[in-house]
C-alpha cells in the first residue's frame, strides 16, 4: 500500500488538471482571437485570477478528506466491534486503509480528473481544427502573415497536447487501478504497479516545464530570465520585453 506521504504529495499535484484545462481555454481564445483580440479578453489580471481558482478549486477537492470523507469511523467501529472494551485504537496509516476509495473513484476521478481530460480532448481537436481551416485560408489568399501567426499557434497548440498526453499517461493509471481495486475487491494488484503508477503521477509535474522548455522558445527564455534575476540576482533588462501573449499560453 502507498505510505501516507503519497497523498499529500497528490494533493500539491493535484492543480495539474485544471491548470492544463486553463492552458488549454487559452490556446483556444489564442487561435481564434488573434492578435490585439487575444490580448484584449485574456490580460495578465484575468489569467492570474484563473491559475489561482485552479489551486483554490485544487485544494477544496484535496482536502476534502480531512473535513469527514474518509475512512476513519468505518476503522473505529470495526475496532470496537473486534473489541468492545477497547476505548482507543491504532490506525495502520496506509493510503487505502484512511482514504475512502468512493472518494478517490466517484468524487475525484469521475468528477474532477475525468471530465476536464475529456474536455481538453475536444478543446484541441477543436483548436487543430481552427488553425487547418485558417491556413488553408492563407493558400488561397497567397498570404504570408497568416501562416507566420497560425504556424506558430499550431506549434504552441501541439506543445500542449503533448502536455496533455503526458498529464493521460502519468496519471491515468493510478486512477484505474484505484478503479480496479474498487470496483473489484477480490482483485490484486502488485505493488511494483501501484508504486510505478505512483512515481508517474509525482513524475508529470516535472515533465510540464521540460515540454515547455524545449518545445516554446518564449518559455525557455523567459524561464531563464526568472532564474537569473531571482536565483543569481542578475537582473535582465529585456525582462519586460516579453510579449504577454507568449506569457499567458
Amino acid at each position: 500500500m502507498p505510505p501516507p506521504s503519497s497523498w499529500c504529495l497528490s494533493l500539491l499535484l493535484r492543480p495539474n488538471a485544471w491548470h492544463a484545462f486553463a492552458a488549454s481555454t487559452f490556446s483556444v481564445l489564442s487561435t481564434a482571437c488573434p492578435g490585439q483580440c487575444y490580448k484584449s479578453v485574456v490580460t495578465p489580471r484575468r489569467a492570474g485570477v484563473a491559475i489561482a481558482c485552479c489551486w483554490l478549486v485544487s485544494f477544496l477537492v484535496g482536502l476534502t478528506p480531512m473535513f469527514g470523507w474518509n475512512n476513519f469511523n468505518e476503522m473505529q467501529r470495526k475496532a470496537l466491534e473486534a473489541n468492545s472494551n477497547q476505548t482507543e485504537f491504532t490506525v495502520s496509516c496506509q493510503f487505502e486503509n484512511v482514504i475512502s476509495m468512493e472518494y478517490m473513484v466517484y468524487f475525484n476521478f469521475f468528477v474532477w480528473v475525468l471530465p476536464p481530460l475529456v474536455l481538453m480532448l475536444l478543446i484541441y481537436l477543436e483548436v487543430f481544427k481552427i488553425i487547418r481551416r485558417q491556413l488553408n485560408k492563407k493558400v488561397a489568399s497567397s498570404t504570408t502573415d497568416p501562416e507566420k501567426y497560425y504556424g506558430k499557434e499550431l506549434k504552441i497548440a501541439k506543445s500542449l497536447a503533448l502536455v496533455l498526453f503526458l498529464f493521460a499517461v502519468s496519471w491515468l493509471p493510478l486512477h484505474m487501478r484505484n478503479c480496479i481495486s474498487f470496483f473489484c475487491t477480490s482483485c490484486k494488484t502488485p505493488s511494483a504497479l501501484t508504486y510505478i503508477a505512483i512515481f508517474l503521477t509525482h513524475g508529470n509535474s516535472a515533465m510540464n516545464p521540460i515540454v515547455y522548455a524545449f518545445r516554446i522558445k518564449k518559455f525557455r527564455t523567459t524561464f531563464l530570465q526568472i532564474w537569473n534575476q531571482y536565483f543569481c540576482c542578475k537582473l535582465d533588462k529585456n525582462m519586460n520585453n516579453i510579449d504577454n501573449t507568449d506569457i499567458a499560453i
